[in-house]
């Protein structure tokens, strides 16, 4: 097991990812490196008001601690208590453009003695769906988990049952990949599916930013938008694992809620008009399809 190693490859997938976005938002994320008193640090890189980005964040994080929260040991009680270390990347984009997605995507590795385990994945969530993009996220998504048969089967239908609302019964978005508690064929097997999730994420969207950045939009989109964010935001702050941990651990709250969108809206019992763009979204996120 060589945590080092694991840490090169995330702070270089941070500095990849910013790079390629800079690229083509034409502008360049803020550096804000931190420390977290009870151990650790780590960076948040994030850029706000960008041509292409509303709000994009990707942070690079590595903390310590000497008893584990809740949210890390309950599926695990004899690790419970333990000294502990955790290092992740993990990145949310925002794009101000209604017919971009927005996409996740995170991954990360935990240690506790002799206990470890990886875990990550990614997940897009669209707002005026484009077939030919949710396909072709999938399929760059497959083509990272190629070497291992089967793998990418199983990380989707763990995606499509992660990323749900169970208290609105719908899905997040359209998934992708996702896996935790990975620690199967011993530690460069599971590191290696660990690397190819992340390489897979810049194949995997940018090819939509570049199709779909000039699609014209108005007000009507732009306010389904903030519409459905809401619903991004319900998940991160009511079901995501992320946020719970980083939390119960005493992590930074600026770091961890850069996910969120900065401009989001609620309605009470809205539904979109039966045949208008906006009612395509839910036949495309209902039922999870095999893209």
């Amino acid at each position: 097991m060589n945590a080092a190693a694991v840490r090169a490859y995330l702070t270089d997938l941070q500095d990849r990812i910013v790079a390629q976005l800079e690229a083509l938002d034409d502008r360049h994320f803020g550096r804000d490196e931190w420390v977290r008193p009870e151990g650790g640090g780590g960076v948040s890189r994030i850029l706000e008001g960008g041509k292409l980005l509303e709000r994009g964040g990707v942070g690079f994080s590595h903390v310590t601690g000497t008893k584990l929260p809740p949210s890390a040991s309950a599926h695990r009680p004899g690790i419970a208590g333990r000294p502990w270390e955790a290092m992740g990347v993990s990145l949310v984009f925002h794009p101000r453009n209604p017919h971009i997605p927005t996409v996740h995507m995170n991954v990360r590795f935990f240690l506790a003695g002799d206990v470890w385990w990886f875990g990550g994945g990614m997940d897009l969530t669209p707002y005026y769906p484009v077939e030919e993009d949710c396909a072709h996220f999938h399929q760059a998504n497959r083509a990272g988990l190629a070497p291992w048969p089967g793998l990418h089967a199983r990380f989707k239908k763990q995606c499509d049952d992660y990323f749900f609302l169970k208290h609105r019964n719908e899905p997040r978005g359209i998934g992708g990949t996702f896996f935790d508690d990975y620690s199967e064929q011993g530690f460069e097997h599971s590191f290696a599916v660990m690397r190819a999730i992340g390489d897979a994420f810049l194949p995997a969207y940018v090819p939509i930013i570049e199709r779909r950045r000039e699609t014209p939009y108005g007000e009507r989109e732009r306010d389904f938008q903030a519409y459905r964010r809401g619903r991004y935001v319900e998940f991160n702050l009511v079901w995501d694992r992320g946020t719970l941990f980083g939390l119960q651990s005493g992590g930074r709250a600026e770091s961890i809620l850069m996910s969120l969108p900065p401009i989001v809206r609620w309605r009470y019992d809205w539904k979109p008009e039966p045949g208008s763009p906006e009612a395509k979204l839910y036949e495309v996120l209902v039922p999870p399809r095999d893209w």
